[in-house]
C-alpha cells in the first residue's frame, strides 16, 4: 500500500511548470501560488464524480480521468472562460498502480490539450470519487452568466444532443467498444471551451447542458425571468442516436438525457450569423432550438417529453446550485 505522497509523486506530479502557466508554486507544497492575468476575473467551479452515479463500474480508468476533468472544464466553457488551473481530490478504495497510471494518463492528457495546469490536490481512502476544482480567466465584460436572457432572444445549442444518454444506454446494454460514437460521447465528453470563448460578448445568457436541455433551460429562466418556447423537431441529434433509441426515444434523450456537455445560449436574433461564423472555424454547428418569451413556463413540449431520463436507477447525479 503506497502512501498518499508516493501516489502523488508517482502519478500526479507534472513537470515543473513554465512561467506561462501562472503557477508560481504547485504540487508538493501546502498551498499553490498562482499568478492570474491582470485585468481578468477568476472563474472557479467544482464538480465531484462518484462511482455508480456519474460513471459506471468497470468504466476504463483513462476515460474516468478524462471525464472527471472534462465535466468541470465544461463549466468554464459555459462562462466563456479560458482554463488555467485545476485541483483534484481523489478518493480510492485501494492503491492500484495500473488503474492509477491509466487514470492519470486520461486526466493529464486533457490538462495538456486544454492548457490546464494541475496545481495541487489530495488523495485519501474510501469509495471511489473524484473531486475537481477548475479555475479560469475571463474579461469582466465578456463573461456569460445565466441572468442576461431577454424575451425575443433565440435559444441555440452547440453540437448535437442525446449522446450522453444514448451512450449510457449502450453501456448498460453491454456495449464496450470505446470507438462507438454514443459511448464516446458519454465516457469522454469534450468541453466546448473554444466555443464558449468564441460566443463571449455575443451570448446574453448560457450554461452547459449537464442535466438535460429542459432542466438546464430552467436555470436560465429562473435567473433571467420569463419563459421559453422550444421546437423539439429542431433538436440536433447525436450520431447513431435514432438507430439506438428510435425517433421518439432519441428526441426524449436530447430533451432530458443530460451528460451532453454542449452549450445552451441565448442570442439576440441579429447576432446569430456572427455566432455561427465564429464557430465555423471550429467545425461546430450552432442550432436554433427555440426562443425566450415573456410568458413564464416552457411551451412546445408535451408532459411526456418533460419526464427526465433516469441515469443510474435510484441514484441522483447532483448538479450546480
Amino acid at each position: 500500500m503506497h502512501s498518499e505522497f508516493e501516489l502523488i509523486a508517482r502519478h500526479f506530479t507534472p513537470a515543473t511548470p513554465g512561467p506561462e502557466s501562472g503557477v508560481a508554486l504547485g504540487v508538493g507544497d501546502d498551498c499553490a501560488l498562482l499568478a492570474p492575468t491582470p485585468g481578468r476575473r477568476l472563474a472557479v467551479s467544482v464538480d465531484t464524480s462518484v462511482l455508480g452515479v456519474h460513471f459506471p463500474p468497470g468504466a476504463p480508468p483513462e476515460a474516468v480521468g478524462h471525464r472527471a476533468l472534462a465535466v468541470s472544464l465544461s463549466d468554464l466553457a459555459a462562462m466563456g472562460a479560458r482554463p488555467r488551473w485545476c485541483f483534484m481530490a481523489l478518493t480510492l478504495e485501494e492503491s492500484d498502480d495500473a488503474w492509477l497510471e491509466s487514470f492519470s494518463r486520461g486526466f493529464l492528457a486533457l490538462c495538456e490539450e486544454t492548457g490546464t495546469s494541475l496545481a495541487g490536490g489530495d488523495i485519501t481512502r474510501g469509495q471511489l470519487a473524484i473531486g475537481v476544482t477548475v479555475m479560469g480567466e475571463v474579461s469582466p465584460e465578456a463573461a456569460i452568466g445565466r441572468s442576461g436572457g431577454r424575451p425575443g432572444d433565440l435559444l441555440a445549442v452547440t453540437g448535437a444532443l442525446g449522446g450522453g444518454a444514448g451512450g449510457l444506454a449502450a453501456w448498460q446494454a453491454g456495449e464496450r467498444d470505446l470507438a462507438h460514437p454514443l459511448l464516446e460521447r458519454y465516457l469522454t465528453p469534450q468541453p466546448r471551451l473554444a466555443a464558449g470563448q468564441a460566443l463571449a460578448g455575443l451570448a446574453t445568457a448560457g450554461l452547459d447542458i449537464s442535466d438535460g436541455l429542459l432542466a438546464d433551460l430552467g436555470h436560465i429562466l429562473e435567473r433571467s425571468g420569463g419563459g421559453a418556447h422550444l421546437e423539439p423537431e429542431a433538436l440536433p441529434l447525436a450520431e447513431g442516436l435514432v438507430e439506438a433509441l428510435g425517433e421518439e426515444g432519441a428526441q426524449q434523450a436530447a430533451l432530458t438525457g443530460g451528460d451532453d456537455y454542449e452549450l445552451l445560449v441565448s442570442l439576440p436574433p441579429e447576432q446569430l450569423e456572427e455566432a455561427r461564423s465564429r464557430l465555423a472555424g471550429l467545425s461546430l454547428p450552432l442550432t436554433v432550438v427555440g426562443r425566450l418569451t415573456e410568458v413564464a413556463g416552457v411551451s412546445g413540449v408535451t408532459a411526456t417529453q418533460r419526464t427526465g431520463w433516469q441515469h443510474f436507477h435510484g441514484a441522483g447525479r447532483g448538479g450546480k446550485p
